[in-house]
């Protein structure tokens, strides 16, 4: 059925206005309409497209249905000639949709969206199709982008995942070998610890073997004169039993007398206590070295964490060093009221012992003094002291004076592991190790040791 004239010119004219693409084909599928928006996006005029049935040749390198075909013919196997990309429209009753790519369009080809719906006349009969085309192709090509963008961030999240993955067993790997390393090192520093202490004990031997052998001398001289002593005792007890029978004999009272006047015995009485109690304390003396020897020396690595008197280790530490100390240096106590405090105490008294010995190393040609000085930092904080009047340390070295094997003695002097012993000794207490010090003035080392134990301390 052909249109009103009227009508065909009131549609061109919707036709031309219409800023979307549209062309109509009549039920012989010949093109009725093209309008301008057409003639722009597919670059064929109307005057070569209105009235033939070409409107395949703008998309097509060969003649093929359009949607508006299909519409026309009734061929409801839409999806055979458009797979995968056409669908019913959802809007429209009895059109369909669809998009693709037309190399052909352009210099670079278009993405084209479809919309082909049926005319129909006013009996409801099919007597054309109209066909709408929208460029998508700058929504495909940021839909392109955007894919690629995904698939290349999807690509990078992989190739990440897999190298975090892989930092990831590294890590552990590494955290098991520091665990291990760290294992080691704290064995290290233990058998360093003894190490250290065998080096002090080897230093001071023969120092503790003249403060033994002073006892011992003098014990020794006493029991030479005690052996003495009872010899001529034995000889007037025996002088006495000889005289039972006769004692009122004149000549017998007489030698009696000659021999208690000879041996002096009034002075044996109040001599051989005196050597008693002498050799006593030298006893007790070498027995006080001997068991403060015996515990500095001790491996510690089992030692538990328990109360301690502070100042008993400084004293015991004091009487291990005394050789070391007397001939250079005065040591005054200067002890203050603290507490007791939870600590490893043969590890304290190694600080003690490695500050006070080099506080005696410090001193210069004249005598000096090493000040030895307790008291309470704050209410949980306990404070010791060891200063000294020797030759201080220069500014050059004193930021190195904890390094390990560091010393400014000279070559055999020291092992330079004293000081950072004592530092990692008190850090493991969760202590600070302080030192102010001045060329020709002196040093002072102050040691703050918390006077409770923690388990973060450990």
């Amino acid at each position: 059925m052909k249109l009103p004239s009227q009508a065909e010119v009131a549609l061109s004219e919707f036709f031309d206005g219409h800023p979307v693409a549209t062309f109509a084909i009549n039920r012989h599928h010949v093109i009725t309409h093209w309008n301008k928006a057409c003639e722009q996006l597919l670059g064929w005029t109307r005057a070569c497209m209105v009235g033939t049935r070409n409107q395949w040749q703008p998309f097509y390198a060969k003649e093929r249905p359009l949607l508006s075909d299909l519409i026309i013919d009734g061929d409801d196997n839409i999806d055979h000639h458009y797979p995968g990309h056409s669908k019913r429209s959802t809007l429209i009753p009895g059109a369909y949709e669809s998009e693709d790519f037309f190399p052909n369009i352009g210099a670079s080809g278009h993405w084209l969206h479809f919309t082909a719906a049926p005319l129909r006349d006013a009996e409801g009969n099919v007597v054309g199709a109209i066909e709408t085309l929208r460029d998508v192709t700058e929504r495909r090509v940021a839909e392109n982008a955007l894919r690629k963008a995904k698939d290349g961030l999807e690509h990078i999240v992989e190739k990440r995942t897999a190298q975090l993955a892989h930092a990831n067993d590294k890590l552990e790997d590494d955290i098991r070998q520091l665990t291990e390393l760290n294992d080691l090192l704290s064995t290290a520093q233990q058998q360093l610890v003894q190490a250290e202490k065998m080096a002090s004990i080897g230093q001071l031997a023969a120092g503790v073997a003249h403060e033994i052998n002073n006892p011992i001398g003098y014990i020794f001289s006493n029991v030479g004169t005690l052996q003495n002593y009872l010899e001529q005792l034995f000889e007037m007890l025996g002088a006495y039993q000889e005289a039972e029978t006769s004692i009122a004999q004149p000549a017998v009272t007489a030698r009696l007398r000659a021999m208690r006047e000879r041996i002096d015995l009034d002075f044996l009485r109040q001599d051989i206590p005196a050597l008693m109690r002498e050799s006593r304390e030298g006893i007790v003396r070498v027995r006080h070295i001997v068991e403060d020897l015996k515990d500095f020396s001790r491996a510690d690595a089992s030692q538990e964490w328990s109360r301690a008197n502070l100042h008993l280790g400084i004293d015991s530490t004091l009487n291990i060093v005394a050789n070391e100390v007397k001939y250079r240096a005065d040591v005054v106590k200067a002890y203050g009221d603290i507490p007791e405090i939870e600590c490893l105490p043969l590890q304290i008294n190694q600080v003690v012992l490695n500050l006070v010995i080099n506080a005696a190393q410090a001193m210069g040609p004249e005598r000096g003094t090493i000040t030895l000085r307790t008291g309470m930092a704050d209410g949980q904080t306990v404070r010791l002291e060891v200063e000294d009047t020797g030759h201080g340390i220069a500014p050059d070295a004193l930021s190195r004076i904890f390094d390990p094997f560091f010393t400014t003695k000279a070559v055999g002097k020291g092992t330079g592991l004293g000081l950072s012993l004592a530092y990692g000794i008190v850090q493991k207490h969760g202590g600070r190790i302080e030192v102010d010090t001045e060329l020709g003035r002196g040093s002072c080392f102050r040691v703050l040791l918390p006077v409770r134990h923690t388990e973060e301390q450990s």
